[in-house]
Formats: structure tokens, C-alpha cells, sequence
């Protein structure tokens, strides 16, 4: 089986209720077998132009990983990063 990542750059507009997003969130990604591989912290832009906020998933598989996104359980918090954020949000296979 083949592992599937989130990938997530995220500019904060508004870091009050981004903190409650991340309140949330831990308990859905693991209630679907994911992990933080990367989680904000220091970040040095090499090319291109970047959001200041990179986070990074693991899940089993691709299709875990978009069961986790579209899930139910995801649906509120997603909701609250989408208004207090903006940025972009992709789904890749690994190998």
C-alpha cells in the first residue's frame, strides 16, 4: 500500500480562531491513522513564493488520506481553517 500525504500551505488571517481549528484537528487526523510529519515551525523559502505556514500528513494510503479530508469529522474544523486561512491544500501519493 502506498502512503498519502496532505500537504498544506497556509497564510492565518485570523490566529484566534486558526488556534481553535487546531484545537480540533488532532483528534480527526488520528482517528484516521495520520500523523504530523510537519507542523508550522521554522521555514526558509528557496524558490517560488510560499504561504508562511507548511504542514505535512501521513496516512497509510491515498485513499485513507482523502477519507480523512472528506470525512464528517474533518467537516467543522475544515470549515474553521477556511475562514480564518488562506492557502493550498494538496493530496500526493508517496512512493
Amino acid at each position: 500500500m502506498t502512503a498519502g500525504y496532505i500537504i498544506a500551505q497556509i497564510d492565518v488571517s485570523d490566529a484566534d480562531a486558526f488556534e481553535e481549528y487546531r484545537k480540533l484537528v488532532p483528534a480527526t487526523i488520528a482517528k484516521f491513522g495520520g500523523e504530523y510529519l510537519v507542523r508550522g515551525g521554522r521555514q526558509e523559502q528557496l524558490e517560488g513564493s510560499s504561504n508562511p505556514r507548511t504542514v505535512v500528513l501521513h496516512f497509510e494510503s491515498f485513499d485513507r488520506a482523502r477519507e480523512w479530508y472528506h470525512s464528517p469529522d474533518y467537516e467543522k474544523p475544515k470549515a474553521m481553517r477556511q475562514a480564518a486561512s488562506r492557502g493550498n491544500v494538496v493530496l500526493v501519493e508517496g512512493v
